[in-house]
């Protein structure tokens, strides 16, 4: 039998829609990456993207039925989330208790989701003011640190949001953006970085921020 080749970079499939998207916003970039919940492919890749749409309660469910958990919270590799997939680097995230009747915050009212736990910050709903949710669609970013999968990326540059939950502003805070209150667009700690913006859907912005990742 011909010898396995691992991929340079491998997108984690967490069972969530956009996987494609990223993939083709890659590939537009003239590189390559397969789509795999392979442990062995991830552990042995160069580069590990981490997307993902819909909740953290499904997404996690997906992940502990992969058996993906350990590995993704042993990797030494750059790792860059997308999204949802960004949320799910966190401790936890907060949804609503209609969803289960498990492990729940009697204060709020809302289900914990325990998450992969890689940043120490958890999820919330986003603090939208009056402001109409799912926070949907371009804004811009109110600050942005010196770190090579932002180089290039400034204060005020445009990408594209779809979300009602969200990461406050902390130490691990890469980037922030305003929808009603301050929120994390970016995190990052030690070989994590996420963002809840989605750069496959960001245009030349976002376009620069995979290309930095892939090539950093």
């Amino acid at each position: 039998m011909p010898e396995q080749t691992n991929s340079r970079f491998v997108i984690v499939d967490t069972g969530c829609a956009n996987l494609s998207s990223v993939k083709f916003a890659i590939k537009r970039l003239g590189f390559d990456a397969e789509i795999t919940d392979d442990v062995t492919k991830i552990k042995a890749t160069e580069k590990v993207i981490l997307p993902g749409v819909g909740n953290a309660k499904h997404a996690m469910e997906n992940i502990r039925e992969k058996n993906l958990v350990a590995c993704i919270q042993g990797l030494k590799q750059p790792v860059l989330g997308f999204c949802l997939g960004m949320q799910l680097m966190c401790t936890d995230s907060r949804e609503s208790s209609a969803l289960s009747h498990t492990k729940t915050d009697s204060d709020e009212g809302v289900e914990i989701i325990d998450c992969l736990n890689l940043i120490p910050t958890s999820v919330a709903p986003l603090e939208a003011n009056g402001l109409r949710l799912p926070h949907m669609g371009w804004n811009t970013l109110t600050s942005v640190i010196d770190h090579p999968v932002f180089a290039g990326i400034n204060v005020g540059d445009y990408f594209y949001f779809v979300h009602s939950f969200a990461a406050p502003v902390s130490d691990y805070t890469a980037a922030s953006c305003e929808y009603g209150s301050a929120f994390s667009a970016a995190i990052v700690k030690d070989n994590f970085v996420g963002c809840q913006f989605h750069p496959e859907r960001s245009g030349a912005n976002g376009s620069k921020i995979i290309k930095n990742f892939l090539e950093m």
